[in-house]
């Protein structure tokens, strides 16, 4: 069974409590008893099953995403368009998609309380760098959806970023990947060679051996298949597939300059 066949079937072992268990359950209209609630709480002490780190990274994206998009006072059509086009790259079934958009809407709120949510889903990750920091390029995609970042969305991925682990010079690293990224529409465009050089994080001073080691380094870490294996929920697998595309099409783009 899926993990969210299991959470659909209320099993107690992804019944995770704390602030995401009760944002699931609350956009799944699950209603748990005082006792049952005590019994899920205890299971936050165990984190790490690969099902229970893609209901908390299903929750923590949607949730997250929504209190990025109103970052800035107000969520974009944009904004909105680049939660819908996560939802249907994930090929999400009619219920997991209202479930999606509920949480959207729970992190727009005034009370959110961002911190105590990724807290949780750092604990459920268990130093899993790889999920975690393909979290953090779903919200950076997020805030850019609408052309570049307000000060206020800056401050709000800065926050993330600290609270999963990362420097912020790691968090730019990343920004300039995507913003790089952004430039591989299609396999009949040519990706400029600036471009493919922040796709890999690398410059154009760095030496041909290295800029292969970022290459095949980055490969590794995205294999779909690896971070699914390591927590992300199967229907994201599509975006892993665009990442390994997008470092292969820089990788191709880089050799192709040296001929």
């Amino acid at each position: 069974m899926s993990w969210w066949g299991k959470v659909i079937g209320g099993a107690l072992g992804l019944l995770i409590g704390g602030p995401i268990g009760a944002l699931l359950g609350a956009s799944l209209g699950h209603k748990l008893d005082s006792e049952f609630a005590g019994a899920a709480d205890r299971f936050t002490a165990f984190p790490g099953n690969q099902e229970r780190i893609q209901a908390a990274f299903f929750t923590a994206t949607f949730t997250v995403m929504g209190h990025v998009s109103k970052a800035d006072g107000r969520v974009s059509a944009h904004e909105i368009s680049l939660a819908e086009s996560v939802m249907s790259h994930m090929r999400l079934e009619d219920a997991q998609r209202r479930t999606a958009i509920d949480l959207f809407n729970k992190g727009k709120e005034k009370n959110f309380d961002v911190d105590a949510v990724l807290l949780q889903f750092k604990r459920e990750c268990r130093g899993r760098t790889t999920v975690m920091q393909m979290f953090l390029e779903i919200q950076i995609q997020a805030a850019l959806s609408d052309g570049d970042f307000d000060p206020r969305e800056t401050v709000v991925l800065e926050n993330i970023a600290y609270v999963l682990g990362f420097s912020r010079q790691h968090l730019q690293s990343i920004i300039n990947r995507i913003r790089g990224g952004g430039a591989v529409k299609s396999s009949d465009k040519r990706l400029g060679l600036s471009d493919a050089y922040r796709i890999l994080g690398v410059t154009a001073d760095t030496p041909m051996s290295e800029v292969k080691k970022a290459y095949r380094r980055l490969l590794s870490q995205n294999h779909p298949d690896k971070l699914v294996s390591k927590g992300l929920p199967e229907e994201m697998i599509k975006l892993a597939n665009e990442k390994t595309h997008e470092i292969r099409v820089a990788w191709k783009r880089i050799q192709d300059s040296e001929k």
